[in-house]
C-alpha cells in the first residue's frame, strides 16, 4: 500500500489521502482507493483475536458441554464456522456438536442457517427479517424463565439483548467468537488521529462500528476526543 504521503496524479480520488481503519481485508480496500487516485493512511483500529489462542472462546465451549443450554443462537455464518473448527482443533468437535444436538437452534439469518445446517445441525426457526430484535421478541414472548441461553458474540457483546434476556429469567452464556481488541501497535492510529485533528486527511473510512468505537476511545485516551469532533 502506498504512503500516504505519495499522491497519485489520476483518478477522481486524485489529491485525497484517506485513512483506512479495517483490520480485515485492509490491502483490498487500500488498493480500491489507490487505483481512484487516493493517497491512503492505514491505521487499523482494531485486531481480531485468534480463535485457537482465545481463552475465553474454549472456557465457554468447556462450559456450554459440561452444562448443555436450552437455546443456542447462532447470530453469524462466519463466527459460527470458526467456533466449529475452533473446537475441532481443540479435540472438542464432537462434544460441542453432541451438545447443541440437545438444544433448540435459533439462526438470525440465512447464511448463519447454512453454516448450522453445513455442521450437521438443524435450527428450529430463523426470522425472516434477520434481525436480533425479532429474535429477542419470540424469546420473550416464549418466555425464557429458569432457561440457559447461548449466544453466539461477534466482536462485541450485545448487551441490551442479553439484559433483556436475563431480565426474562434466563441463564445466559456468551460465545465470544471473533473479539476485537485495540491494536498492539497504537502508533498508526495516533498518527491517523494527529492527521485528521490537523485536517489533513480528507476522510477516514469504517467498516465496522466497533472499528469507529475505538477510534474514538483512543482520541478520548489521548485528550483528542474534542479536536477530533471539531
Amino acid at each position: 500500500m502506498n504512503d500516504a504521503q505519495h499522491r497519485p496524479d489520476h483518478g477522481p480520488l486524485a489529491g485525497f489521502t484517506v485513512g483506512v481503519t479495517a483490520a480485515r481485508r485492509a490491502d483490498e480496500l487500500g488498493a480500491l482507493l489507490e487505483r481512484r487516485g487516493a493517497a491512503v493512511l492505514h491505521a487499523p483500529a482494531l485486531r481480531i483475536v485468534p480463535l485457537s489462542d482465545d481463552s475465553e472462546l474454549l472456557a465457554a465451549t468447556k462450559d456450554l458441554i459440561g452444562r448443555a443450554p436450552d437455546i443456542a443462537i447462532a447470530t453469524t455464518a462466519i463466527g459460527f464456522r470458526g467456533w466449529m473448527s475452533a473446537a475441532d482443533g481443540w479435540g472438542l468437535g464432537e462434544d460441542l456438536l453432541a451438545t447443541l444436538r440437545g438444544a433448540r437452534i435459533l439462526a438470525r439469518g440465512p447464511k448463519v442457517k447454512g453454516a448450522v445446517r453445513a455442521a450437521g445441525l438443524t435450527e428450529e426457526w430463523s426470522p425472516s427479517s434477520e434481525s436480533m430484535a425479532e429474535v429477542l421478541e419470540r424469546l420473550l414472548a416464549e418466555g425464557v424463565d429458569g432457561l440457559r441461553v447461548a449466544i453466539q458474540l461477534h466482536g462485541e457483546p450485545l448487551p441490551g439483548f442479553v439484559e433483556s434476556l436475563r431480565a426474562g429469567g434466563a441463564e445466559v452464556v456468551g460465545v465470544p467468537v471473533y473479539r476485537w481488541l485495540p491494536p498492539e501497535d497504537l502508533g498508526p492510529v495516533d498518527r491517523l488521529l494527529d492527521a485528521a485533528v490537523a485536517r489533513t486527511v480528507d476522510a477516514v473510512t469504517f467498516t465496522s462500528a466497533p472499528a469507529a468505537a475505538s477510534l474514538l476511545a483512543r482520541a478520548e485516551e489521548r485528550g483528542r476526543l474534542d479536536d477530533l469532533l471539531a
